[in-house]
C-alpha cells in the first residue's frame, strides 16, 4: 500500500487547493492548479510514447493545439450561427467539444504516425517536428479565427447540471477528468498493450523477431498519445476561454518534454510532479526577473545529472521507496 501514498498525497493536495486558494485569498492559485492538471495530462501523453514506447517525438504539442482549435472553432460558429463546411453545426457543450478534440487530433495523430513511424531516430524527431510546424503555420494562415491573434471563446462549454460560469466548478470538472484520464493511463500501462510498448522500447528488434508487429503497436500508441493530447488542449480552451496557435508551436513541445524529464521518464507520476515543477518555476521565476529560462535550465540540467531519474526518483531515493 505504501506505492500509493504520493498518489494520494497529490489527490489530496489538488482536491484542496481551490479551499486554500479562498483562505489565501489568492484565486491565481486555482487557475494554476488547474493548468498544472491539464499540463500534467498532455505531459503525460508525451511520456506514454516517450518513456514507455521510446518514441521522442518533438511535435507533440500539434495534437495539444488540434485540440486547443476545435473547441474555439466550434464555439466559433455556434456563435456566428454558421456551420463548418456548410454541414458541420458548431457546440458550446463540453461532451459534445471534448470528444470531437480526441476525435481530431485523433485522427491527425494516424496521419501523422502512419507515415513518420516509418522512420526511426532522428528522422522521426525532424519528421514529427516538420509535421507540427506545418500544422501550426496552417493555423497562423487562417484569418477567419484570428490568425496569429487566436480565437476568443467568450464562455466555457455548458456541461448538463453543472454551472459552468464558476470558476471553482470548472477546476473540479477539470480535476474529475484529470483523475479519470489518470486512472485509464495506469490501466493502459499496466495491460499487455503497455507491456509491448515497453518491449518494443527495450529491444524492437527481438519483439518484431517473436512475430509481433511493432508498427502496429507503435501507431496505436501514437495514436492514444495525440487522442490524449487532444483532450487536455480542450480543456485549456475551456480554462483560458482562449485558442492560441501557440500552443502548438515545437516550443511547446520543448515545454512538455522537459515536464516528463524534469518529472521522471518512464514513471507514471513524473509527468505530474513535473508539471508541477516546470509550472511552479515558471510563475514565480518570471515574475522575478526576465531571464527566467536560463535559470530554468540551470535547474533542468541540476535535476537531470544530480537525481539520474528525475523528481521521481529523487523522491525514491529519499524515502527509500516508501512512498
Amino acid at each position: 500500500m505504501r506505492r500509493f501514498i504520493l498518489p494520494g498525497l497529490l489527490l489530496l493536495a489538488f482536491l484542496l487547493l481551490p479551499v486554500l486558494a479562498d483562505m489565501l485569498g489568492q484565486s491565481a492559485l486555482r487557475t494554476m492548479g488547474a493548468r498544472i492538471m491539464i499540463y500534467a495530462i498532455a505531459a503525460a501523453s508525451l511520456n506514454l510514447i516517450l518513456g514507455y514506447g521510446g518514441m521522442v517525438s518533438f511535435g507533440h504539442a500539434a495534437f495539444f493545439g488540434i485540440g486547443n482549435y476545435v473547441v474555439g472553432i466550434l464555439y466559433h460558429h455556434h456563435a456566428s450561427g454558421e456551420p463548418l463546411w456548410g454541414i458541420i453545426p458548431g457546440s458550446d457543450q463540453m461532451l459534445v467539444t471534448l470528444p470531437a478534440a480526441m476525435l481530431v487530433a485523433g485522427i491527425m495523430a494516424a496521419i501523422i504516425g502512419a507515415l513518420s513511424l516509418r522512420t526511426s531516430g532522428v528522422q522521426f524527431i525532424m519528421i514529427t517536428l516538420a509535421f507540427a510546424q506545418m500544422i501550426f503555420f496552417l493555423f497562423v494562415s487562417l484569418k477567419t479565427y484570428g490568425g496569429e491573434d487566436g480565437i476568443i471563446v467568450r464562455r466555457t462549454n455548458e456541461v448538463p447540471f453543472l454551472n459552468m460560469k464558476d470558476k471553482t466548478t470548472v477546476y473540479y470538472f477539470i480535476y474529475g477528468v484529470a483523475v479519470l484520464y489518470f486512472l485509464l493511463l495506469w490501466r493502459v500501462i499496466n495491460s499487455s498493450f503497455g507491456t509491448m510498448l515497453s518491449g518494443i522500447r527495450q529491444n524492437e528488434r527481438r519483439m518484431a523477431a517473436m512475430g509481433i508487429s511493432t508498427y502496429r503497436y507503435k501507431l496505436y500508441g501514437f495514436v492514444l498519445a495525440g487522442m490524449s493530447a487532444g483532450l487536455a488542449g480542450g480543456l485549456m480552451a475551456n480554462l483560458l476561454r482562449f485558442a492560441s496557435p501557440d500552443t502548438m508551436h515545437w516550443t511547446k513541445s520543448g515545454e512538455l518534454m522537459i515536464m516528463v524529464i524534469l518529472g521522471g521518464v518512464g514513471t507514471f507520476l513524473g509527468p505530474i510532479l513535473g508539471s508541477v515543477a516546470f509550472l511552479t518555476l515558471e510563475n514565480y521565476l518570471a515574475a522575478w526577473t526576465e531571464h527566467w529560462p536560463l535559470i530554468l535550465g540551470l535547474v533542468l540540467l541540476v535535476v537531470v545529472l544530480g537525481t539520474q531519474g528525475g523528481i521521481k526518483a529523487l523522491i525514491d531515493r529519499i524515502f527509500g521507496g516508501r512512498i
